[in-house]
């Protein structure tokens, strides 16, 4: 009880502190003596009334306001999931509440705090249910994943609202900052009755949420009943969730940093939890609004930057804890499958593969059928895709002619738009695919588990950040002109990720969930960085930093498929090595495989991949993931698809690319959007379908 009183004097006196820092901090002329003067009854002239009560009183008010308001709905996900890491901006419902938001002001011209208010609970609202009705199902880390993959697509769709209207992206790339700035006191107050209802319900929730804590079962024979709880709780975490995204835009891992704090602070019994919860968002949200109006004087830093600074490394910690529980899911399978491969019985043991010896005189190959066949497979989809992406279009050109336009004939337009247009497009397409699968397979491999890919573990984005970088401070006039340095970028993320992790391959989901702090850390610079351009500039950086083809071509494809003639048969070499990998470190000596020295040369060449792939097309989102997953699937648990997976990621990307070219009317819908729309429910699938925890 001593402790709970010391946190709670603790919190107040220091939220009382910074209220009194935001009143008197600000970039103008304006002395804390003078705004002490007019808070005191002093007047004052109209400069130093605006500056107090137009801008600094409804900016204080809305940092209490939002901070409680997602402080309290991250503790009510994390009780009512019983998931240390449950958190409304980790999970998709910030993301939903965007979503409305942005489709409110496109639709209909929103722009009251009531009416964000309104759009902004109609995303929200299936976003926390869909986050409920799953959470039960999956381990504490498994739901973060599903909650990245409910982001993705939210997100995917959001951007492609805002792909044909820059209007309400140049809005979007400012709000989606979490910025406080500017914000009117009509905006606070129309929120406040919303938020008001949501604290009053997390109060009523607190002792059904106790006993929830102990189990279904338990929770019933104490007269409670948990699904009645669950919907309480999804209206509560919609209502305040909702409210702060409507005033702040969504501001990602306060509720992370509020929980932890209240549940390190006060313990688990939920009402203390609750207080404590929204007294630790209102502080961390306002500390980190003072700290942005000085740290970058006489500009001010990006509000969700300096929240996700202090909110990843807390996402590491807990994610590290012994409270979760994780485990592999490996794509090497430790054991020999179940079903006896054809002439197992009379061997008298189970075939290691379906591999037949091609002889000839004095020479014999040892071929896999099935994952012969299912690269002669590929190959044809891929040969289907390139044809239908040179097709595609408002040419309104056959497949005929088109084929005859490849080969230098036809028309003298339709052989223009195809050699010089379209084809240097899906070139750069089929390579950027390529190196995504490949880089993909690999990583699985390297940690032992499908979901390690290069877009969870943050190494696209290291390559993005170091690209943009790259190209902000060059005379370049285009950003992709820089691929070469993506692979760098790609390295000092994957070192930051293991060095973070503890290694590979031992940690399980914990080591995808330290990469996804960094995405999402790696998310909020490159956000910041959008907001410091100008409108023509951003959109364009916007685009590719989404992933895009637009305006690619053989400039940057034709390196990167010379670097893929080097590492296609660099990884191919290192096959057999990798298998061995699937044992301890004293069974793959023994038999003569060094571990340490492959996992390093796996790194460096996924790595290097991801990278080159960053650069082309910038961080196209879920190729990675699906195709390793897609091509073992055709070919079969005996071997790693180091063919079938560059062959699936080249023709995902050119189908991806065409659907986004020929999708909208008018506009042009970036690939690595149509990936993440796509991505998110195979990702969601893929941890659904894995029985391990």
């Amino acid at each position: 009880m001593f402790t709970q009183v010391r946190a709670f004097g603790l919190g107040a006196a220091a939220l009382l502190a910074l209220c009194a820092a935001s009143m008197l901090t600000g970039a103008g002329r304006v002395t804390p003596g003078q705004v002490l003067d007019h808070l005191l009854g002093g007047g004052g002239d109209g400069h130093l009334r605006m500056v107090v009560d137009t801008l600094r009183l409804p900016r204080t008010l809305a940092a209490l306001v939002v901070g409680a308001a997602l402080g309290v709905s991250g503790m009510l996900l994390q009780s009512v999931t019983r998931n240390p890491l449950a958190e409304t901006g980790l999970l998709g419902v910030n993301a939903g509440a965007a979503l409305g938001v942005v489709t409110g002001i496109v639709t209909a011209g929103a722009q009251t705090g009531g009416a964000y208010l309104g759009w902004a609970l109609g995303g929200a609202l299936p976003a926390t249910g869909v986050v409920l009705a799953i959470g039960a199902r999956l381990s504490p880390l498994k739901l973060v994943l599903a909650g990245a993959a409910l982001s993705a697509t939210l997100t995917g769709i959001t951007t492609a609202v805002l792909v044909a209207d820059p209007v309400t992206f140049d809005q979007y790339r400012f709000w989606i900052l979490g910025s406080l700035a500017g914000i009117p006191m009509d905006r606070v107050l129309a929120i406040a009755p919303a938020v008001a209802a949501g604290l009053v319900m997390a109060a009523v929730a607190a002792r059904p949420l106790a006993a929830l804590a102990l189990g279904d079962d338990l929770a019933v024979a104490l007269g409670h009943r948990p699904g009645r709880t669950r919907l309480w709780v999804t209206v509560a975490v919609t209502l305040l969730s909702a409210s702060a995204v409507a005033v702040a835009g969504p501001i990602g891992f306060l509720g992370l940093l509020a929980g932890y704090l209240s549940r390190s602070l006060g313990g688990e019994r939920a009402g203390p939890r609750i207080v404590l919860s929204g007294l630790a968002g209102a502080v961390v949200l306002l500390g980190a609004d003072v700290l942005a109006r000085v740290v970058m004087r006489p500009y001010e830093a990006p509000v969700a930057l300096l929240v996700a600074v202090l909110g990843a490394p807390v996402l590491v910690v807990v994610a590290r804890s012994r409270a979760v529980a994780a485990g592999p899911g490996d794509l090497v399978p430790s054991r020999a499958p179940r079903r006896p491969a054809r002439g197992a019985a009379r061997a008298g043991g189970p075939s290691p593969s379906d591999a037949r010896v091609v002889r000839g005189r004095g020479w014999s190959v040892l071929v896999p059928v099935r994952s012969s066949v299912a690269a002669a497979a590929l190959l044809a989809v891929t040969a289907v895709a390139v044809v239908a992406a040179v097709t595609a279009g408002q040419a309104g050109m056959t497949a005929g002619q088109a084929l005859s336009a490849l080969a230098g004939a036809g028309e003298g337009g339709h052989v223009l738009l195809v050699q010089e247009i379209r084809l240097p497009r899906v070139v750069a397409g089929l390579v950027a695919g390529a190196a995504l699968g490949l880089s993909g397979c690999l990583t699985q491999a390297l940690a032992r588990n499908r979901l390690a890919t290069p877009d969870m573990l943050g190494i696209n984005q290291g390559a993005v950040i170091a690209i943009m970088v790259a190209g902000m401070a060059s005379a370049s006039g285009t950003l992709f002109a820089h691929w070469w340095i993506g692979p760098v970028g790609a390295l000092a993320a994957a070192v930051a990720v293991f060095a973070v992790s503890g290694g590979v391959g031992r940690q399980g989901y914990r080591f995808i969930v330290t990469g996804l702090a960094l995405t999402t850390l790696a998310g909020a610079l490159t956000q910041s960085l959008l907001a410091w351009q100008g409108l023509g500039s951003a959109t364009a950086v916007h685009s590719w930093s989404v992933g895009s083809l637009a305006g690619r071509g053989y400039s940057v494809a034709l390196p990167v498929a010379a670097g893929l003639a080097v590492l296609v048969p660099a990884a191919l070499a290192l096959a057999r090595r990798v298998a061995v990998l699937r044992f301890d470190e004293d069974v793959s000596a023994g038999l003569g495989v060094d571990p340490g020295r492959t996992r390093i040369a796996l790194l460096a060449l996924a790595v290097v991949l991801a990278g080159l792939a960053a650069g082309v097309a910038g961080p196209v989102a879920f190729v990675a993931l699906a195709a390793p997953v897609v091509a073992a699937r055709l070919a079969g648990p005996a071997r790693l698809p180091l063919v079938g997976a560059p062959l699936t990621g080249a023709a995902l990307v050119v189908i991806a690319d065409t659907a986004g070219r020929v999708a909208a009317d008018g506009a042009e819908i970036p690939v690595g959007v149509v990936t993440s729309i796509l991505g998110g429910p195979f990702l969601l699938w893929t941890l659904l379908s894995d029985r391990r925890p």
